[in-house]
């Protein structure tokens, strides 16, 4: 029931659990809406029709809360196994770039790596800042 690959934004992870990143400044894709959302706002997200979760995350930045961060985003990851997972901030690329990174950690890739997968399977710009990168990789 997750989503499917070759949809704008969706990122298959290595497991094949698919993951959406967006930017909330864009309209709402097309299809079927997601079942469960993280929220990477640095205020809290306006109301959605699904399960969701907000994590304070100022932009350029990292989340206020780093161990609820990275619970909520290993709550995603296992959500995806089953369930349409949407992550997004903002833009759709530094905040979501650097969550979708973890998630793809928790899948599997090693964290030296994982921000260069990310960006070849989601954005190119995904990981704006150097702390980010460090974050991915557990620091």
């Amino acid at each position: 029931m997750g989503w499917d690959a070759s949809e704008p934004g969706v990122v298959e992870l290595p497991s094949g659990r698919t993951v959406r990143g967006r930017g909330l400044r864009r309209p709402m894709p097309a299809g079927p809406p997601p079942t469960f959302g993280v929220y990477l706002l640095g205020r809290p997200p306006p109301a959605v029709g699904w399960a969701s979760r907000w994590i304070r995350w100022p932009d350029f930045w990292l989340p206020s809360d780093r161990r609820q961060a990275r619970d909520t985003l290993r709550e995603a990851w296992e959500r995806a196994a089953g369930e349409r997972v949407e992550i997004a901030c903002g833009g759709g690329r530094g905040r979501t770039g650097t969550a979708l990174a973890c998630l793809a950690v928790l899948d599997g890739v090693p964290p030296d790596e994982a921000v260069a997968w990310i960006r070849a399977r989601y954005d190119k710009h995904a990981v704006e800042t150097p702390w980010q990168k460090r974050f991915v990789r557990g620091g």
